[in-house]
């Protein structure tokens, strides 16, 4: 068969078997850090408070947890969250070496991001990528970790394809769907892969077909990208506890207030996007503040660092006076740019690209910082941020990794 001929999930297959270098083994520990991180600080957590004393494994209790935060990492013109769906397949598995954990977890950011890049705004605006890629990204990682071979492989990920989805209609309700969203497309892979592996198949064209993924959920599906980098390295790190749409506001907002110019009243204009998810001047809820412009320029203005501690019920009701000077809009240029730049303005200060952005990195120091901050916020002593530097950044023992959220989570 020609490569004309192969469908773009078998592209995708054979693009994924290729070796992972030690330089992207090493970004992928970075993110491996950064969901820890997420997940410490996530543990007296709603949602996690559901799991004490349930049966079932470490690692399906934290499939849960990583996105409660709104600080897991992005990819912008995929739009969508790979850490929180692809550490927990990584890791469901024990007797792993840390290389293989890696390279699995390399992979699945690879198909989730390279899919999850071809569904166009009709997508975005129905439903929610994280999971709808997430399910390919997951089959992915999990192909990788037990071994499947290209065919295989691109079985798991058609398998996968087949009943993936998740509507965004939970962002309208005080609800916890986000976080079984992110659990469904973990199970959804991983027994995509297990099934594959023993000689299930699934639809070549799952993709591209008459009545594939393409023809239902979206108008105007983007190529394919496979390109000879990994994908990883092009995944933001977050550094505020708020949805990624706010995060250019609050980085401006910042610069503002370090030049002593964030003065009243505060005008924001940003792209379409943002504010059709987080145009919201009277959040109720920790998550409608989360999702809140208005909030998140409230929080700067009010000499805080946008920490989880920033939007809670109390730091809503202490920041309402705050709140009603902040007026929202859109600038057309702004949606022009997105979702390759995600931009915003504050009072007249521009920024088009924002902390954490390939085009402006964190430093390893600050992803620790942050681990140290999310660690206290969790209700753990600090020696634990360091047991997960270890694991995480020098450690080969994937078991170590595992032992360490049984004592966080278990």
């Amino acid at each position: 068969m020609t490569e004309a001929h192969h469908s773009l999930i078998e592209r995708l297959a054979k693009h994924l078997s290729r070796p992972v270098d030690e330089l992207t083994r090493a970004r992928a520990r970075l993110h491996l850090l950064d969901w820890l991180a997420c997940v410490a600080g996530a543990r007296q957590s709603a949602v996690a408070k559901l799991f004490t004393g349930a049966q079932g494994s470490v690692i399906n209790k934290a499939s849960f947890l990583g996105n409660i935060l709104e600080m897991d990492d992005v990819h912008r013109t995929a739009l969508l969250h790979p850490g929180p769906v692809i550490w927990p397949t990584a890791l469901d598995g024990l007797g792993d070496d840390m290389a293989a954990l890696l390279d699995a977890a390399v992979r699945g950011y690879e198909a989730m991001v390279c899919i999850g890049e071809t569904l166009d705004a009709y997508h975005y605006a129905n439903w929610h990528p994280t999971a709808t890629a997430g399910a390919f990204g997951a089959a992915a990682t999990e192909a990788s970790r037990t071994g499947c071979d290209v065919g295989q492989t691109a079985h798991a990920l058609a398998l996968a394809g087949s009943v993936t989805g998740g509507f965004w209609q939970m962002r309208h309700e005080d609800v916890t769907a986000k976080q079984w969203h992110v659990a469904h497309a973990i199970k959804t892979g991983m027994s995509a892969a297990f099934y594959a592996r023993h000689g299930l198949t699934g639809p070549r064209f799952i993709l591209e077909g008459q009545q594939g993924l393409y023809a239902a959920m979206t108008r105007s599906p983007k190529p394919l990208g496979l390109t000879d980098a990994w994908r990883i390295h092009e995944v933001s790190f977050k550094p505020w506890a708020a949805c990624r749409h706010a995060h250019p506001v609050i980085d401006a907002a910042q610069e503002l207030r370090a030049a002593g110019a964030l003065t009243p009243p505060y005008f924001v204009e940003t792209y379409a996007d943002a504010i059709t998810f987080c145009d919201r001047p009277n959040p109720a809820t920790e998550t409608d503040a989360k999702f809140s412009l208005q909030h998140a320029v409230a929080v700067v203005a009010d000499g805080r660092d946008a920490t989880p501690a920033d939007f809670t019920l109390a730091a809503i009701a202490a920041l309402a006076p705050l709140r009603a000077q902040v007026s929202v809009r859109e600038d057309p240029a702004f949606t022009r740019r997105y979702p390759a730049h995600f931009g915003a303005r504050v009072n007249g200060l521009e920024l088009i690209d924002t902390r954490g952005d390939p085009e402006r990195p964190v430093r390893e120091a600050d992803t620790v910082a942050k681990l140290r901050t999310l660690v206290a916020w969790g209700g753990l002593a600090d020696v634990e941020a360091d047991r997960a530097l270890e694991v995480a950044l020098q450690g080969n023992d994937v078991t170590a990794v595992s032992r360490m959220l049984e004592d966080w989570l278990g």
